[in-house]
């Protein structure tokens, strides 16, 4: 008897589980890489090609203020799986792999608790310490929705690399070629079509425009055949479908950058009928409303129902969960060291007014990698700025000391060409923005306030996010002090010289960095600037050479640095940091060929030594 009730318990369960499964919607995302929304037709591109997205589009809701948090993928990544903004993990520089606390929990976590079977077809690059293929049931280059068990819902990723940068590589341009994914003789002829103002008009760059449209051209018959399959296995009526670009991209200044460019994404969303209450958007509307990558998290746990995830940071805009974005609602966007070189910069935007703030305006604007000069138009625009023949914004981009501040307004300027942050017009509206920055970096505890460097010595035997969020560790001091030494301003340079003078390693490196910044303003600050060459920490020792030498004491900073850079157990992110320096003092030269030799040896870290050794001569 007590068998009998068993199965018919265990077989209630069963048919309990099928019925929830057949009331649960399939998720299904589609993700190219490398392509802002300027690319596509549906987002007003009278040269494109993308008859499959353009279809997709009039049957879903298109917004048109979606953006990624960064501009380079790992980045953006760790984002979208963790909830939370790169910077409050320590996650923000690229293909880092730094640990995180374990209380974060990825989405895949929960849906898989919830039953979700989860596939990734295939990028993961999820840019911290752990193993990011268990995460899924599936993650290979077969994984596939049609692999899960009978009855159990799905929810798939289809990573498209079509779109990458790479395929603007020679190499990469004549295998697409060969293959019949892009035509021999581009479409679109290159000496006709419309080139945005922010690049300069040359062969090179126009060859790659024509190019990138056709492979957008096929990226998007590659969307079709995804979105064909779903509808013949009978599954569309019941799967959400997002498409997404993971961030801005290829062509030159948009990928790596805080530009529209770089961060503003197509984002399509389509609610089969039969789950139109999760949505506030009818299909084929068009919505403005701000949205990005940290909200996703959120919005696939309202989606499914499923409880809250009191660590992450974005807002479901989907769901019975769903929040509207509050008043004065701005995205939170983010650039910090890609590849072999650091930047920390970092951005807001509601739609329209863009905010970016340079922490480390005496660094140049290019490159932010040396892996883009694989294409044409990289090179090309270099070659054009070293023989003199470009001016304005097309120059700048390749020369030391940034702008502070940069305010545009994105509707009137979309190519985001006029900087309005010195115009008195808009003094408040910059004020404004400064003080919003100022708010969340604080709230999220950006862990950027700490140079990549030093993550160790500062964490110890804690992750970083952990380290910052100790209630003793003093974000806010360090906040204030990484804006005043960005502003350029010589009225600081006491303080700057009293925070360079300090024993504490982050209140000594903002304090130098504010040197740095004020150039030869600087020069009353020597004697700090020449003690700080004995600091404890190598970060320090390279930030007080890069400011010597830009008070005119060169071949005193270079000493330095070349006798750092000798010391073979130095860890890899502080020989970059003094290649780096060495770099933006128009040393490149002075590099010895034994560093080359020993980081050519060197074992696969980030950044890569041995690229940064290789591709030395293309500056």
């Amino acid at each position: 008897m007590h068998g009998l009730i068993l199965a018919l318990l265990l077989l209630f369960a069963a048919l309990t589980h099928l019925s929830l499964a057949a009331e649960r919607p399939n998720i299904l995302w589609i993700v190219s890489e490398d392509n802002a929304a300027h690319w596509l037709g549906c987002y007003g591109n009278q040269e494109a090609q993308t008859p499959h997205l353009d279809s997709l589009a009039a049957r879903s809701t298109r917004f048109t203020a979606a953006y990624s948090n960064a501009p380079v993928c790992a980045v953006a990544r760790s984002t979208i799986l963790m909830g939370r903004y790169a910077p409050s993990m320590g996650t923000q520089h690229m293909r880092s792999r730094h640990p995180i606390p374990q209380k974060f929990t990825p989405y895949l976590t929960h849906l898989r608790k919830a039953g979700y079977y989860t596939s990734n077809a295939s990028k993961t690059d999820y840019n911290f310490k752990g193993n990011d293929q268990a995460l899924w049931d599936d993650c290979s280059p077969q994984a596939h929705y049609k692999n899960r068990p009978k009855n159990t819902p799905f929810f798939s990723i289809f990573n498209l690399t079509l779109s990458h940068e790479s395929n603007l590589f020679p190499e990469k341009i004549a295998a697409n070629r060969a293959k019949g994914l892009i035509p021999q003789i581009p479409r679109l002829d290159p000496t006709q079509l419309s080139l945005p103002p922010h690049l300069p008009d040359l062969p090179e760059i126009r060859q790659d425009f024509a190019i990138y449209h056709d492979t957008i051209t096929a990226l998007d018959r590659q969307i079709g055949q995804i979105l064909q399959h779903l509808k013949k296995d009978g599954l569309a009526d019941n799967t959400l479908i997002f498409y997404y670009g993971d961030h801005g991209g290829p062509t030159p200044r948009a990928k790596r950058y805080l530009y529209d460019t770089g961060v503003r994404v197509p984002m399509l969303i389509h609610i089969p009928k039969k789950w139109a209450k999760l949505s506030p958007f009818k299909n084929g509307s068009i919505s403005p409303e701000p949205i990005a990558f940290i909200d996703l998290a959120p919005t696939l746990l309202s989606l499914l129902n499923l409880p809250k995830d009191p660590h992450y940071q974005g807002r479901a805009f989907l769901g019975p969960q769903r929040i509207p974005p509050p008043a004065n609602h701005h995205i939170f966007l983010y650039a910090d060291r890609f590849d072999e070189f650091y930047t920390f910069r970092r951005g807001l935007s509601n739609g329209r007014y863009k905010y970016i703030r340079n922490f480390t305006p005496h660094l140049w604007a290019a490159p932010y990698s040396f892996y883009q000069f694989q294409m044409s138009s990289w090179p090309a625009w270099q070659k054009a700025w070293k023989a003199g023949t470009l001016n304005g914004p097309h120059a700048s981009l390749w020369e030391n000391d940034r702008p502070s501040e940069e305010l545009y307004d994105t509707q009137n300027d979309p190519w985001e060409t006029q900087n309005l942050a010195t115009d008195p017009a808009h003094t408040q509206r910059l004020a404004h923005l400064r003080l919003i920055l100022r708010q969340k970096m604080t709230r999220i505890r950006d862990s950027a306030l700490v140079p990549e460097p030093l993550f160790p010595t500062i964490a110890g035997q804690q992750t970083i996010a952990a380290a910052l969020a100790a209630p003793d560790f003093p974000h806010q001091k360090l906040l204030n002090l990484a804006f005043l030494a960005s502003s350029q301003d010589p009225k600081n340079l006491p303080a700057l010289q009293k925070a360079a003078a300090s024993n504490h390693p982050l209140t000594r490196y903002w304090g130098l960095s504010g040197l740095i910044t004020l150039g030869e303003q600087a020069h009353p600050a020597r004697l700090i600037i020449e003690q700080a060459l004995t600091s404890p920490t190598s970060t320090n020792r390279s930030l007080a050479a890069h400011a010597l030498a830009r008070i005119g004491q060169k071949k005193r900073a270079l000493r330095s640095l070349l006798q750092s850079l000798a010391d073979p157990s130095l860890p890899p992110l502080d020989q970059a940091l003094i290649i780096n320096t060495l770099l933006q003092m128009r040393e490149g030269k002075s590099i010895p060929e034994s560093w080359k030799k020993r980081a050519r040896q060197s074992p696969k870290s980030q950044p890569r030594l041995s690229d940064l050794a290789d591709k030395l001569h293309l500056l």
